[in-house]
């Protein structure tokens, strides 16, 4: 086999990756469009929505929206480079030359992976900045109540480790009348039951009022309750807590506005306060799978767009190529809402359709390049 020059390799990776970049640009700049007229339409009701911050919350919203993209702009400008490059013959000529498929391959996978790893690392903690900057506007101009407040009248469910009694005990908290207003989380007939590690009960607290501050649970007309003691009063009574209002808040906020290198740490965070942390972990998963699920969009690409003119059935390879794009597309919205439902594990819901798209592509290239 043929060693593939430098120089090869370095033009067809130029030439794949330009083609990548101009897609990308082109599809985000598309979506965007589609998204700042839904955005205009439903400011027609938000007088306070004023035509600059309706701008403002788009543009916020761009490199979120690129991340969305990323692997369709992958699939489709990976299959213009190749299809111009097999119409140009310069494949033919390199395959001609001893050159196999995998070799010049490589460096637009590469690429592909590397864009993947670049977007997980490097423009998905920038996304999820400006994508919650943009959840707070369309929260305050657009969107009556939600959010952060959705938790407001409500109630609140907390299980945390409470080491005040034994070495290994646990404390489960319900808050009812929630009420959040500014940096104030406030709540009514607050019950904290605090267990040994068997869950067995050591004494229960009974609060007619509770306020969260730094740390801890500001509980006021506190019965405490001791299996086998009779009851105690107190007009107020600190209980430690590693729940914040900012981490209440950001509980209800969506996955997308998190870091990802902040989203382990607040998953355990979520599941120790006895949160659901099922799309925190669907989102981390997405993101630590993006470099292979773009890499397999670039073998899909190849797959369907290095057919010989001279072999009849290029432009049905090339939509054959579209549509299995999409078609892995919706197989990654089929799993997400299985793992969403818990029916399957996160892990396997993020990672199964990269792993099912790169099974075909490479079943296609073997065929292509030894069938």
């Amino acid at each position: 086999m043929l060693a593939i020059p430098y120089t090869l390799s370095a033009y067809f990776g130029r030439q794949f990756f330009s083609a990548v970049l101009v897609m990308l640009a082109a599809l985000t700049a598309l979506s965007a469009l589609f998204d700042f007229l839904e955005l205009l339409r439903e400011s027609a009701t938000a007088p306070a929505a004023s035509f600059g911050i309706i701008v403002e919350m788009e543009l916020l919203r761009v490199p979120w929206i690129a991340m969305q993209i990323l692997p369709f702009g992958v699939l489709l400008g990976g299959i213009f480079a190749f299809w111009r490059l097999t119409r140009s013959s310069e494949l033919v000529v390199a395959r001609a030359a001893g050159i196999s498929a995998w070799q010049f391959l490589a460096v637009p996978v590469l690429l592909a992976g590397l864009l993947g790893v670049l977007g997980t690392g490097l423009v998905s903690p920038l996304s999820a900045l400006m994508f919650n900057r943009a959840e707070t506007l369309y929260n305050a101009y657009l969107q009556a109540g939600g959010g952060p407040l959705s938790v407001n009248g409500g109630d609140l469910w907390v299980r945390q480790a409470d080491r005040g009694l034994v070495p290994d005990g646990i404390a489960v908290l319900h808050a009812g009348g929630v009420h959040l207003q500014g940096d104030v989380l406030s709540a009514k007939n607050v019950s904290v039951l605090r267990l040994t590690g068997d869950t067995a009960l050591l004494q229960r607290l009974e609060a007619k009022q509770a306020i969260l501050t730094g740390g801890a649970w500001d509980l006021h007309n506190v019965a405490i309750l001791t299996p086998g003691a009779d009851p105690v009063r107190q007009t107020e009574l600190l209980f430690p807590t590693d729940l914040t209002v900012h981490r209440v808040q950001e509980s209800f906020a969506s996955p997308n506005s998190l870091s990802f290198w902040a989203l382990p740490g607040f998953i355990a965070l979520l599941k120790r306060s006895g949160f659901s942390a099922v799309q925190h972990e669907l989102a981390f998963q997405a993101l630590l799978a993006l470099p292979l699920l773009c890499a397999t969009m670039a073998l899909v690409a190849a797959g369907f767009s290095m057919r010989p003119s001279r072999r009849g059935g290029a432009t049905r390879m090339l939509v054959s190529g579209v549509g299995c794009g999409f078609a892995l597309f919706m197989v990654s919205e089929v799993a997400d809402q299985f793992g969403t439902s818990g029916a399957v594990p996160a892990v396997l819901a993020a990672w199964a359709p990269a792993v099912a798209g790169l099974l075909l592509s490479v079943a296609l290239l073997l065929h292509l390049e030894d069938g």
